[in-house]
């Protein structure tokens, strides 16, 4: 059959390297123009002191899918990192742009939420130390 274990576990891989690179690139971004991303956060109600900590959720979460590495937790963290920004940032019903991007939040946590269910796959740190189940 094409849909073996080494396919399943290619297709998990690349999935989550998918899924990390918006959020790698992101907290990445957000280091090199830390006074703006401070401000636009305020301008949200978003107060700019939890910056670091939207760093870290985004570049270190990041990482940790890519790797796979506590993949479950770290998928349901930021699931809710996701559905929360969304819901901050891009819910405007007014504009076609912002729904667009909030849709996409709502379909990065649909892709969250399976690899949640599934596990991150041979391919991982979390299957090295035995954590697959």
């Amino acid at each position: 059959s094409m849909f073996n274990s080494t396919t399943q576990n290619t297709a998990a891989l690349f999935g989550r390297i998918l899924l990390a690179l918006i959020f790698i690139t992101a907290g990445y971004s957000k280091i090199g123009g830390y006074d703006g991303t401070s401000a636009y956060m305020a301008s949200h109600g978003v107060p700019g002191i939890l910056l670091p900590l939207v760093i870290l959720t985004e570049l270190g979460g990041g990482l940790c899918i890519l790797v796979g590495f506590q993949t479950r937790i770290v998928a349901i963290a930021l699931i809710g990192f996701t559905l929360l920004s969304g819901a901050l940032f891009h819910f405007v019903p007014a504009d076609q742009g912002q729904m667009i991007n909030f849709m996409k939040n709502l379909a990065i946590a649909g892709g969250f939420l399976a690899l949640f269910a599934n596990g991150a796959g041979a391919y991982s740190v979390d299957a090295m130390f035995g954590k697959r189940a």
